[in-house]
């Protein structure tokens, strides 16, 4: 049973409820003042009380999704274990496994589209990471053989894992839906954590001497998707989304790179790289690196290139309202930008759903097969 399964969190309330029924029924056995009676009193609550933490943890687990497995929770990192060889001729990006949508006729890819688990090898920065790629029906089906399709990279928050973008944020289903009721143009999305030198928190940054970041995901990724999928090569074939860190990756990767990325939406995103205990020393003292970080610094002081921007915060609940204001006031043309502002929302899975459906649409109108 997945950590994230009905069953578990039925169990543990079931659980729960008999052990705090069972407290009830033999309190007044253990009334008696001698040491047994204490410890079987301490007892009792002791387990009650777990078991009720429990519950609530995995009910507030299965809405959030801050833990995606059982491994996941305690910090074993099975994904990493898949060896990619790198034989002449190889591609960067290895298909290890598959599994259909949950909708109808989810099991059949020409209806309803393929999510492909998926080991990217990057040529340039040497990080290996796992990611899963959605593939609309239309990938399937006879008439579009030999048609290209758009892609979108999508990254979670920190630390975050692939999975909470099928399972929490629902991506793939997002795509699929409004793409069949005509409110987007089929897309492929190819979707990460930002995590890829665990545990430690990048924040897409070229770190001197340590993880390249920032090339994986503006470089190494499109090229194996691109080698892999049919998927051009043009800025005007990609995007870049995410939440949280992964939407400050998206909005930094697009402003940077705007000959290969020709949108970049950040859902609830911040404007300049964090620094703490989570990503250590980024920048080694390299003032300019730090600068180039900070979005609102980098479009106060480097060229703005044509790559369209969408921004989200709300009224009330978000503490980015401010940033994401000030950034809406320095992008200038060829740049362009859009934004959601909800009446209220908090940083968290139930604001991000309402914001991915009107994002995708928005980014599939930015981007072109061709």
């Amino acid at each position: 049973m997945g950590l994230t399964s009905n069953k578990v969190l039925v169990v543990a309330v079931v659980l729960a409820v008999a052990l705090f029924a069972v407290t009830v029924w033999f309190w007044p056995r253990l009334a008696p003042r001698g040491w047994r009676a204490v410890v079987g009193r301490i007892g009792l609550l002791l387990v009650t009380q777990l078991a009720l933490f429990a519950a609530v943890g995995l009910a507030v687990n299965r809405s959030f999704l801050f833990y995606g497995s059982w491994a996941d929770l305690f910090g074993q990192e099975q994904d990493m274990g898949v060896v990619v060889d790198h034989a002449a001729g190889s591609k960067d990006l290895k298909v290890v496994g598959t599994q259909g949508l949950d909708v109808p006729g989810g099991g059949r890819p020409a209806i309803a589209g393929q999510i492909q688990k998926v080991v990217v090898a990057g040529e340039r920065s040497g990080i290996v990471s796992p990611a899963y790629v959605y593939l609309p029906p239309e990938y399937f089906q006879a008439k579009y053989a030999k048609r290209t399709f758009p892609a979108s990279v999508v990254l979670t928050g920190y630390p975050g894992t692939a999975e909470n973008l099928i399972k929490g944020l629902k991506y793939p289903k997002t795509a699929y839906l409004q793409a069949k009721e005509g409110r987007m143009q089929p897309m492929i999305l190819v979707m990460l954590r930002p995590t890829v030198a665990p545990p430690r928190d990048t924040e897409c940054v070229d770190v001197p001497g340590g993880p390249q970041t920032e090339t994986f995901f503006a470089q190494d990724v499109p090229k194996a998707v691109s080698e892999t999928y049919r998927v051009g090569t043009k800025p005007r074939n990609w995007g870049f989304m995410g939440n949280s860190t992964g939407g400050y990756c998206a909005l930094k990767i697009a402003l940077h790179h705007p000959d290969r990325f020709a949108a970049g939406a950040g859902f609830s995103a911040y404007y300049r790289a964090a620094e703490d205990v989570t990503t250590g020393d980024l920048f080694h003292g390299d003032d300019g690196l730090r600068k180039r970080g900070d979005l609102l610094w980098s479009l106060d002081h480097r060229p703005q290139g044509p790559s369209s921007f969408l921004v989200t915060t709300s009224k009330q609940g978000e503490d980015n309202r401010r940033a994401t204001l000030d950034f809406i006031k320095k992008v200038k043309s060829p740049a362009k930008v859009s934004s959601i502002t909800l009446e209220s929302g908090g940083h968290n899975f139930n604001t991000w759903n309402r914001e991915i459906p009107p994002g995708l649409v928005w980014m599939s109108g930015k981007l072109s097969a061709a």
